[in-house]
């Protein structure tokens, strides 16, 4: 099973997530767009440590750090669906997407439309700080109004336990991991929250 990890907004911990998630699985991983450096695909190498996972290249590497319909517009180029192929690999893939859902990637097409072409389940990380609630259910109603497959969601920073009651309860998501907010991020930490991911993943 390929999963595609999404989040409700930038900067919402989707690559830590990424990596937890190819260690945990020992999957593949690969970053369809990737808008500014340095690259989520180096990030993840950094911080993965078994042997069995392979980090395929971008289809889309863009040099300025803006939405990917800005960044490609920067360099002249034109993002289309068809340009989204899972890589060729016998091996399941982690798909970390840019930004939340409806980050644009041309004038029709959003970030989310990645999964949905391609038949991916979601993962979605939920940072929590204030207004996040909104945000997260927001988030949640479009992909239930769609019918999008969700594996489950992730909340990623300082607990807030009425937070997190509040967006299950209105979700019916299950819960796959709870990450505190992490100060240095190192192999040893991802590998710890991957052992922690696998305890949730089959229940």
């Amino acid at each position: 099973m390929n999963y595609f990890v999404t989040a409700i907004g930038t900067d919402s911990g989707k690559t830590l997530v990424s990596s937890i998630l190819v260690e945990a699985l020992k999957a593949d991983y690969w970053k369809p767009v990737q808008a500014g450096m340095p690259t989520d695909s180096e990030t993840v190498q950094s911080l993965i440590t078994n042997d069995q996972s392979k980090i395929h290249p971008e289809t889309h590497l863009l040099k300025l750090p803006a939405s990917p319909h800005a960044a490609a517009k920067y360099e002249h180029l034109s993002i289309q669906m068809d340009d989204f192929v899972l890589p060729e690999t016998d091996n399941e893939i982690v798909v970390e997407g840019a930004g939340g859902l409806l980050v644009p990637l041309n004038d029709e097409d959003f970030v989310i439309d990645i999964a949905v072409s391609l038949n991916i389940p979601v993962i979605l990380v939920a940072n929590l700080y204030l207004g996040s609630i909104n945000h997260t259910l927001l988030t949640i109603d479009y992909l239930k109004r769609n019918n999008i497959e969700v594996k489950g969601l992730v909340f990623n920073g300082e607990s807030n336990p009425e937070s997190e009651r509040i967006i299950e309860k209105h979700s019916g998501y299950k819960v796959l991991l709870r990450l505190p907010k992490l100060g240095l991020v190192s192999k040893e930490v991802v590998q710890y929250w991957a052992d922690e991911l696998m305890l949730n993943w089959y229940e």
